[in-house]
């Protein structure tokens, strides 16, 4: 579960960077009620694609972590998983 939703940050910060943009006017219309007089300065598509290069560089670092985690680390986080969860047959 943790390395599907890092995987999801990791595309979501790679759209972030390559699409500054898009995402601030999607944004923009999702915060604003007039989003088309709304006019951002240029340094906020910047740092929404630094922003969104940070997210990428955390998401892959935290896969990293995930896919060289040891077996026994990733099994005590399972069993922990299906102890909170009184339905799962284990």
């Amino acid at each position: 579960m943790k390395a599907l939703l890092l995987l999801v940050a990791g595309i979501g910060g790679l759209v972030q960077t390559l699409l500054p943009r898009t995402v601030v006017r999607a944004w923009a219309k999702a915060v604003y009620r007039n989003a088309g007089e709304a006019e951002p300065r240029e340094w906020v598509y910047v740092a929404t694609r630094a922003e969104g290069a940070l997210i990428v560089l955390a998401a892959l670092f935290g896969l990293y972590g995930v896919a060289t985690a040891e077996d026994g680390e990733a099994s005590a986080e399972d069993e922990a998983a299906v102890a909170a969860d009184p339905e799962t047959d284990a």
